[in-house]
């Protein structure tokens, strides 16, 4: 896997996202790319695609790509929170999204909340895995950053 992997997919996903979408900001590493919106500081309420090791998944060994969107803050209830809001819009984000994108508590932290997919088996060195990865993080964005902008505290 190339290290630049995940730069290409947050660099593709800024360029697929909404031009109403202000506050862009992404973090990239060799294992997966971070995107949210507003202040500079990395949100805890944010759109991630990253490899994970399947134990957490299905049990397995191996790796998968998990692509969607994250509610990792300390406080459970306010992840719940922000789960039941976009649960609450789910005929808005689902046709965009499918029947893929789970909604629920996180894989390995039961106090996060997720609406996301998984790839399992993926092999990232096809070309253009880069792209496919971008676009469909770019869907979540573009599905459900209009609702969190809505979203009370």
């Amino acid at each position: 896997m190339e290290a630049t992997l995940f730069s290409d997919v947050a660099e593709i996903t800024r360029s697929l996202c909404d031009d109403s979408l202000e506050g862009f900001h992404s973090r990239s590493h060799k294992w997966g790319t971070k995107v949210w919106f507003g202040d500079k500081d990395p949100s805890r309420v944010h759109f991630e695609a990253q490899m994970m090791g399947r134990k957490h998944i299905d049990g397995v060994k191996g790796f998968a790509v998990e692509i969607g969107f994250h509610a990792e803050e300390r406080d459970e209830t306010r992840n719940d929170a922000v789960l039941a809001h976009l649960v609450a819009s789910e005929k808005k984000w689902r046709k965009q999204l499918g029947p893929e994108a789970e909604a629920g508590e996180f894989f390995n932290a039961d106090k996060w909340r997720r609406v996301s997919e998984v790839w399992i088996d993926e092999d990232l060195s096809v070309e253009g895995i880069d792209f496919e990865i971008g676009a469909r993080l770019a869907d979540y964005v573009n599905a459900l950053q209009p609702l969190l902008n809505s979203f009370e505290n």
